[in-house]
């Protein structure tokens, strides 16, 4: 199985060359044998190689913390992965959206973004018996709220299944990040999930700067470091809060909202703007840390641990609130496995998958970070690894702090080295970032696929939903609290 998978590490650039391009037959027998063996899928995707459409298989190899490299020539059509691999389904419906190459047997080949024909027009699964009913939900929701659409089916109040069905908000990024200026990337890549500015920044950097065979300085990896752990705390306390306002308990709600607004506040100081914004370039940071602001953020990131700490203590200790969490929602081990969870999601039904760990960059390749595990798998489990994540966030972040490296915050970068593929997981606050770039013969940007974790998490909210009461799907729906525009695109 070796000969025909490029072993590399996360963010490094390859030769086009090196990639083994297979049969078929053969790339399907070596996805069977490496998730078998525990590899799992970061991405599937086509890529036109001097025109020809290549079918790529990125597998992530978190045990020895590697990457996987092969793909497979497939014209018109090819036999279906996902009957043999669930973690590729979503991919096969995108390719088969965007290229019109088509998977033979793929059990529900449906749109992922409605690239042609009206958004939302398509057919939904149903099913039938006395006391059967449907519930439709958005696309429009009440409040602010992005758009996507619920389809339940209903025996009662319990739902049987739920299909959801996005594609609202596509934007078009990857490819107006091909054909767009090249100091236009930058600015559509923060903006592919606004939330996740500094993750999707810092995923995209990497990409540049393997192929530029750029080293960044220590300070700027810790100013990333900084920024990226500011953006998951305010996050994560968002999340909090709104879980407790789904149960109507408010004062969690009303402190998290405000701490909340502490957070984004740090990243403001830090750059200027409450999202990170203009602050993660190829080549470092754009803002530096001087010792005044270093004090100021250790100060601010203080008091945010001693207000967070009581009001999320006063969630989880508060009985009523533990029994709306508690078994509800709850996505087991295998089914994670086979649909290929990530983050908060996986880490919450048992799975110990944290890019930081398992794929190390930048800063956290010195300073480790523990893996915030429970095994519950339900909403309970969601709302603690987010208070675990929380704290030991707050604890990196004023450990950095304390003893900052020095260094020029910002490198230029050289010419692009051409026929290259480079792959760059960083782990966002919601799950892993993958984004796969393609350099041309000229060095210039021939193909880019970005994977926001949501578009691994979506189909494990509808299982979720699975024999649950649909009163219960906000409550769920929050506690994974996944992008549609970052899905969207």
């Amino acid at each position: 199985m070796s000969d025909c998978l490029y072993t590399t590490i996360n963010g490094a650039a390859v030769d086009l060359t090196a990639i083994p391009l297979v049969s078929q037959a053969v790339f399907r027998q070596t996805l069977t044998e490496a998730v078998q063996h525990g590899a799992r899928v970061a991405c599937l995707t086509v890529l036109s190689v001097d025109g020809t459409p290549r079918l790529l298989l990125v597998l992530a190899r978190d045990r020895v913390g590697e990457i996987d490299l092969v793909w497979t020539e497939v014209g018109t059509s090819y036999p279906s992965l996902t009957p043999i691999c669930p973690q590729v389904h979503l991919f096969e419906r995108e390719i088969y959206e965007q290229w019109s190459i088509l998977p033979q047997g793929h059990p529900w080949l449906k749109p992922v973004r409605f690239l042609s024909g009206s958004v939302g027009g398509t057919d939904f699964f149903a099913t039938d018996g006395p006391e059967v009913h449907e519930v439709a939900v958005g696309p429009v929701h009440a409040g602010v709220i992005e758009p996507g659409h619920f389809r339940f089916q209903c025996h009662g109040e319990s739902v049987a299944h739920l299909e959801i069905s996005l594609g609202y908000q596509h934007r078009g990024i990857e490819r107006a990040l091909i054909q767009g200026a090249a100091l236009r990337r930058i600015h559509l890549i923060e903006t592919l999930a606004g939330d996740t500015t500094i993750g999707h920044a810092l995923a995209y950097s990497r990409i540049a700067e393997a192929f530029s065979r750029t080293a960044v300085s220590a300070r700027a990896q810790a100013v990333r470091a900084v920024a990226a752990e500011l953006e998951r705390l305010a996050n994560h306390i968002g999340d909090l809060g709104a879980l407790a306002g789904d149960v109507g308990f408010l004062p969690t709600q009303s402190y998290c909202g405000r701490i909340r607004g502490d957070a984004l506040n740090l990243t403001a100081e830090l750059c200027g703007n409450r999202f990170g914004r203009s602050l993660v370039r190829p080549g470092g940071v754009t803002f530096d840390l001087e010792p005044a602001r270093i004090e100021r953020l250790t100060g601010g990131l203080e008091k945010l641990r001693r207000d967070v700490t009581h009001a999320v203590e006063l969630m989880f200790n508060t009985p009523s609130v533990l029994a709306r969490f508690e078994g509800v929602g709850v996505v087991s081990r295998d089914q994670a496995l086979d649909i290929g969870l990530v983050g908060v999601a996986a880490r919450a039904s048992g799975l110990d998958r944290d890019v930081r760990r398992h794929h190390p960059y930048g800063l956290y390749t010195l300073a480790q970070m523990p893996v915030s595990i429970c095994t519950s798998g339900d909403c309970h489990a969601r709302a603690m690894v987010r208070w675990l994540e929380i704290q030991r966030s707050l604890r990196f972040l004023l450990d950095q702090l304390a003893a900052f490296p020095g260094g020029d915050p910002m490198r230029r970068l050289a010419t692009w080295a051409p026929d290259h593929l480079a792959v760059s997981l960083v782990e966002g606050w919601r799950g892993e970032i993958c984004h796969v770039a393609l350099s041309g013969c000229d060095g210039e940007l021939a193909a880019y696929k970005v994977v926001d974790p949501s578009f691994h998490n979506w189909f494990g909210l509808a299982l979720a939903l699975r024999d649950q009461q649909i009163s219960d799907f906000p409550l769920c729906n929050k506690s994974f609290n996944l992008s549609y525009c970052g899905h969207d695109l």
